[in-house]
């Protein structure tokens, strides 16, 4: 069975919930908690696959390895994280094929410059709208499963205010983008106002620590806001659990009272479905004994 698309998880759910997924086994816990649709970050790829800053150092062949290894393991629908492209024209419609290839339901393109920050640091940069315009015709024009979800971003609300990102926002959606990613925002009435305007579902982005306050679903729900991102959450969290994990060890010469805190081996089973390949092996080795005789 095909997985759904992320319009169809849209139609599960509304607000549409769309946590980050850092790696395959992460996706599987999401959908094990009840998630609908998870994210691959382009910071999450850079920090946990290559230890890099998010600053467009990683390229679509090192995303493009993480979305394999994620839709291989999990059927959500994933949106991805591509930056700008990687690259003119050319380099877009084929990050997009790319993608398409790899198993990704959807992906988001954004208007910052080549050399892009993330999103909630300041001295962002974005180019002209019609540049975006062109970035977002090229994705429309490369892809190849009319079911893909091509969402625009928009950093511009930090650098040229909220009139200014609506006439972009209303002219990435005429170029083809299918929804919004509406990035930085500070207050709910800036949602307010994108979603009134805006005829295709948009996006918000609920990161920890960034500029964004940590609105509740019921919230975004009530200013017309249709997918929320937790692009990060289990990732830091990860991190943390991690680097306690490490400390206790080399500080107390043992991991014993930590166990508590601990996914203990058979909840790791069964996530992994871990004794139905054991037995497929089981019956393999008999089948092999069998014909022996």
């Amino acid at each position: 069975m095909e997985p759904l698309g992320l319009q169809e998880a849209l139609a599960t759910e509304s607000p549409l919930q769309i946590v980050g997924t850092i790696n395959a086994y992460t996706a599987l816990l999401a959908k094990r908690a009840g998630f609908h649709a998870i994210y691959l970050s382009g910071a999450g790829v850079a920090n946990a696959s290559f230890g890099l800053p998010d600053l467009g150092i990683t390229n679509a062949t090192d995303v493009a390895e993480d979305v394999c290894r994620i839709t291989d393991a999990c059927d959500l629908p994933l949106l991805v994280d591509i930056d700008t492209g990687f690259g003119g024209a050319f380099n877009i419609a084929r990050t997009i094929k790319t993608m398409i290839k790899a198993g990704a339901a959807g992906v988001h393109l954004e208007d910052q410059v080549q050399a892009k920050r993330c999103g909630h640091r300041p001295k962002k940069e974005i180019v002209s709208t019609e540049e975006m315009c062109d970035r977002i015709k090229a994705a429309v024009d490369a892809k190849t499963n009319p079911h893909f979800t091509l969402m625009a971003r928009t950093d511009a609300l930090a650098i040229e205010g909220l009139e200014k990102s609506l006439e972009r926002i209303q002219q990435y959606v005429a170029a083809g983008a299918d929804m919004i990613f509406f990035e930085g925002a500070t207050a709910l009435s800036q949602y307010q106002r994108v979603t009134s305007e805006c005829k295709v579902p948009v996006l918000a982005n609920i990161t920890e620590f960034g500029v964004t306050p940590l609105f509740t679903q019921e919230e975004l729900k009530s200013v017309g806001i249709q997918l929320i991102l937790y692009p990060l959450s289990a990732f830091r969290a990860m991190s943390a659990a991690a680097l306690h994990t490490y400390e206790t060890i080399r500080q107390q010469g043992s991991q014993e009272s930590l166990l508590s805190s601990m996914q203990t081996r058979e909840q790791l089973y069964d996530v992994l479905n871990y004794y139905a390949y054991e037995k497929k092996l089981d019956d393999l080795f008999l089948q092999e004994k069998l014909k022996g005789k």
